[in-house]
């Protein structure tokens, strides 16, 4: 890390007088393996180097940002980037709100977020580990007719941000995870379910509990039916309700707030939640796979409760949102890669664990529906307007267990009333690749449209 500090360093010294300089490298090592009956489909190991430069130059209105990018670090790369992104700033829009990160006073918190086994284990026991994973899902049930794919994953990245602002930050971090898709059969008919297992390295893994993940998810939906419509509880399993909270964490931007793209926007204060919901946004606890030391400008993560108790009590900012806004950055930078430029996000959401668990929740429930997975989010959640409707597969629940599985359904909300009407919390958190984690949630007042 040291060493890519150094090169970022030594790179602001070519930044002239009259410009700021941000200095963004990032390199790390991926290997992927896919199994397919008991052989190796795919395998691919890669490496990457990049740099992305942004160059920021004062006008009579407003300061100018020009940005460029490249995928490598080699002399004759950096200096094609360094004068493109020179070039681009000639050319951009002059804005009052630009800037660059300026160091705060806030101290990062120190994490180890590197497992020394991801470099450890040689490629001959990842590639056993896919074809076990595709072994165990193809012997685990008689019903399970094919894998579509057994696939481990994982990365070494590290990455450094400097700028002329006085920002010095750098970050190294490490992930595994096995996936596999099973689809069971009985009939004529077929029905699909993945499992995963995430961890730092592979020795956290569990072949085992994404094997029978898996099949459990492909072979209780057998059967599926199309239940009649209905309104009333919807049970989110940890998956399906990590999605609800990063469509959740989008309107909760800074940078939405202050454009009136967010349904929580003039809300600040206000009751919009159920009592039960506390969300936090916490880049510092090393159990999030998200977790960083430092956000997407170089400014130390910090612990943002953003809802407590039902309570809008913050939105999160980057520098430019937050200058929009007339208050100071969260530390909730965050950009798509070296090419990207920073705005306002959630990093790592989570959500204070309550009293029960799945079983409980099922139990306390007694009737509804349980919602195993969702589709077209994209295309039916606003996260302006806070208008949900979303296809489901999943089962009913009857008497406090599960039920039927059902299919060629939708339900529908609003984001709105969806968070004043979570009635029950689950203390089942689990830590999931993405921006949110999740554990189970029960939402009253869903519509159910199906036959």
């Amino acid at each position: 890390m040291s060493e890519l500090l150094d090169l970022a360093r030594a790179l602001l010294e070519r930044a002239t007088g009259a410009e700021e300089m941000e200095v963004f490298l990032a390199r790390g090592v991926e290997n992927e393996v896919r199994a397919y009956q008991g052989e190796v489909e795919d395998l691919s190991s890669s490496s990457s180097a990049e740099i992305g430069i942004r160059i920021l130059v004062d006008g009579p209105q407003g300061a100018r940002v020009g940005t460029a990018y490249a995928g490598s670090l080699d002399e004759g790369a950096v200096a094609e980037a360094l004068a493109n992104a020179r070039d681009n700033a000639r050319f951009a829009t002059e804005d009052e709100f630009v800037a660059f990160a300026r160091p705060d006073g806030v101290a990062a918190v120190a994490m180890d977020l590197v497992d020394p086994g991801v470099a450890a284990t040689s490629m001959d026991e990842k590639v056993a580990m896919a074809i076990e994973l595709e072994r165990l899902v193809r012997g685990g049930d008689p019903r399970i007719r094919q894998v579509k794919g057994a696939d481990y994953s994982d990365y070494l990245s590290e990455a450094a941000i400097v700028t002329t602002t006085g920002i010095a930050a750098g970050l190294e971090r490490s992930g595994a995870y096995v996936s596999v898709e099973a689809i069971a059969s009985a009939g004529d008919e077929d029905q699909t379910g993945w499992g995963l297992s995430v961890g730092r390295a592979p020795g956290e893994l569990s072949l085992e509990s994404a094997a029978a993940d898996a099949i459990r998810r492909a072979t209780r939906m057998l059967g599926a039916v199309k239940p009649p419509s209905a309104k009333g509880v919807a049970v989110f399993d940890p998956r399906t309700a990590a999605t609800l909270w990063s469509i959740m964490g989008s309107a909760l931007s800074g940078d939405a707030v202050v454009r009136g793209r967010s349904f929580f926007a003039g809300r600040l204060t206000e009751t919009v939640a159920s009592e039960l919901v506390t969300l936090i946004d916490d880049p510092t606890d090393p159990r999030h796979f998200a977790a960083s030391p430092f956000d997407a400008e170089g400014l130390a993560s910090r612990r943002n409760e953003l809802i407590t108790r039902g309570r809008l009590d913050r939105f999160v900012y980057d520098t430019v949102s937050a200058r929009r806004a007339g208050t100071a950055s969260t530390g909730n930078a965050v950009r798509g890669g070296v090419s990207g430029s920073p705005t306002a996000g959630c990093r790592a959401l989570q959500l204070v664990p309550g009293d029960y668990d799945q079983d409980e929740i099922l139990r306390h429930v007694g009737q509804g529906v349980f919602v195993e997975s969702i589709t077209g989010v994209h295309s039916g959640v606003n996260p302006i307007s806070g208008d949900f409707s979303v296809g489901i597969t999943g089962l009913m629940i009857r008497d406090g267990v599960l039920a039927e599985p059902i299919r060629e359904v939708t339900i529908a909300s609003t984001l709105q009333r969806m968070l004043l009407d979570v009635v029950y919390v689950g203390r089942d958190l689990e830590w999931l690749p993405g921006l949110a984690a999740g554990q189970t949630l029960a939402v009253d007042g869903v519509t159910l449209s199906g036959s």
